[in-house]
């Protein structure tokens, strides 16, 4: 199958089925906002059907919930991947575990108990596997999203659990998991607001560490997440005010002007969001045919088949707004650049709060995985706000909504002391900011967005008017600006 994207907007990752891809110079198909729908490759867009009252059937909205929250795979040629193996599976799966359950030590309860907790996830994962939805995305495989939501499933739980514990049994299991973690204290993190009048380029250089090509590389994930210069632009700036709001909680927020102005929003934001749009760009104006691998011949090929499951199926033009757009997707936009000032400000009191270093695996691993649920969750929350026959949230963002809550709860739960030297001033002018800001550059793209069209329209209507004056001038006159022939006789 080929798949055009449009040349509207950013382009959204996609995933689906077999074959090679080819390069092309780009489409420019119009995509409805049901195209987004699916993980890389689009949902056939199905005219809308209504019965006698105009009313959509609820065959179709019901139809479109499943292609968000559980996209079906099109086109399968290798079976055995996508034939349900419950059985075996359920037998393998307790082979495993008696395995392990009779032939391991059981002297050490420290071991028993995480050898315990991990035969607990292990079997969540597997059911996972077999009753969750894959959500938006079929590629590489839907049981890889399949356990991911598990994941999120199991980390939502935990948070669940531990709003339950006080701050010194929460820590507790922290040092049981991680015993080094006793010998940490917020204060040795590295201050990066100290001499700010040293402008030197080793004092540079030395900003420019793993965390500053994290940041960057952060960047450009969100530019192929959201996939919109104003709204990456809203939630870039905004960041910088609210670590100032914050700094008198968070040290490590205190940061020198040249550190937050110009490595920060010019380069790391900055040329984060440019590379992930030039991704999205690059990929948008691609042709994508996919070949079964059976009816590749030679082994390089088939090699280069395989390792293209991994990539997206196709790429398909979105729009969080257009000109025509509704207060409820204004609105709703608003509420995705609050939503993630909210994510990004739950890693650092986390952090803070329980007292860990940046590049703990805790930490790490955290980054990771939130960045991983965020991805079928901002496709569902984009289908909910743009496709009006979507009536419900995806589960996916149902589940990372409820975690970006309980982290939220989880810190301000544990981190009284901490919250009760809030200035409430400093928070005040941060809503408002964050609001003001919000509608600012929501309404800029807007505005841009409706001039364009109107450009756009007059170019094609003076293109029109010209072909229709030249299509109705007498034969032999000569077109405007060039010599007749008489004329140029003469000339010579």
């Amino acid at each position: 199958m080929v798949k055009r994207s449009s040349a509207h907007g950013t382009a959204a990752a996609g995933d689906g089925q077999q074959g090679e891809e080819r390069s092309s110079s780009g489409g420019d198909k119009a995509a409805a906002s049901t195209k987004y729908i699916s993980g890389a490759a689009s949902a056939p867009a199905t005219p809308t059907k209504r019965n006698d009252n105009g009313k959509v059937r609820k065959e179709e909205i019901a139809q479109t919930f499943v292609i968000v929250n559980e996209r079906p795979v099109d086109d399968i040629s290798l079976d055995f991947f996508y034939k349900p193996h419950t059985i075996t599976l359920l037998a393998v799966s307790v082979l495993a575990v008696m395995y392990f359950a009779f032939v391991r030590n059981e002297a050490n309860l420290d071991d028993n108990i995480w050898s315990g907790l991990m035969c607990i996830v292990f079997f969540f994962l597997i059911v996972s596997v077999i009753a969750f939805p894959n959500g938006p995305f079929t590629r590489p495989h839907p049981a890889v999203w399949r356990i991911l939501f598990g994941c999120s499933v199991l980390y939502l739980l935990m948070l669940q659990f531990l709003m339950f514990q006080n701050y010194p049994t929460i820590r507790s299991i922290f040092y049981w998991i991680d015993p080094k973690l006793k010998n940490f204290h917020i204060d040795m993190e590295k201050e990066y607001g100290v001499n700010c009048s040293d402008v030197s380029w080793e004092r540079v250089k030395g900003h420019l560490d793993v965390f500053a090509w994290g940041h960057f590389l952060g960047w450009a994930f969100k530019a192929i997440l959201i996939r919109h210069m104003g709204i990456l632009w809203a939630i870039s700036v905004m960041w910088e005010i609210t670590e100032i709001t914050f700094a008198h909680l968070l040290p490590n927020f205190i940061e020198c002007w040249w550190d937050a102005l110009i490595l920060d929003v010019i380069i790391c934001n900055g040329l984060g969001i440019w590379v992930g749009l030039k991704i999205c760009q690059i990929l948008e104006m691609r042709e994508y045919k996919w070949a079964s691998i059976k009816d590749i011949s030679t082994t390089t090929g088939k090699i280069k088949r395989a390792m293209l499951q991994f990539t997206p199926e196709s790429w398909s033009a979105i729009r969080w707004l257009d000109p025509k757009s509704t207060a409820m997707r204004f609105a709703a936009v608003m509420q995705l650049v609050i939503f993630w000032q909210v994510t990004e400000l739950n890693t650092f009191f986390l952090k803070h709060i329980f007292e860990m270093p940046p590049d703990h695996f805790i930490v790490i691993g955290r980054l990771i995985f939130i960045g991983l649920f965020v991805a079928p969750s901002v496709r569902q929350y984009y289908v909910y706000v743009t496709d009006t026959r979507c009536k419900r949230v995806g589960t996916q963002c149902w589940v990372y909504g409820a975690i970006m809550v309980s982290e939220a709860i989880l810190c301000i739960k544990n981190g009284k002391e901490l919250f009760e030297r809030t200035q409430a001033i400093n928070i005040v002018i941060w809503l408002t900011v964050q609001v003001l800001i919000s509608v600012s550059f929501v309404y800029v793209a807007v505005v841009w967005q409706q001039r364009q069209l109107k450009k756009s329209e007059a170019q094609a209507q003076s293109a029109s008017g010209l072909s229709k004056r030249a299509g109705d001038s007498p034969q032999g006159t000569p077109a405007k600006g060039n010599l007749s022939p008489v004329k140029e006789k003469k000339i010579k």
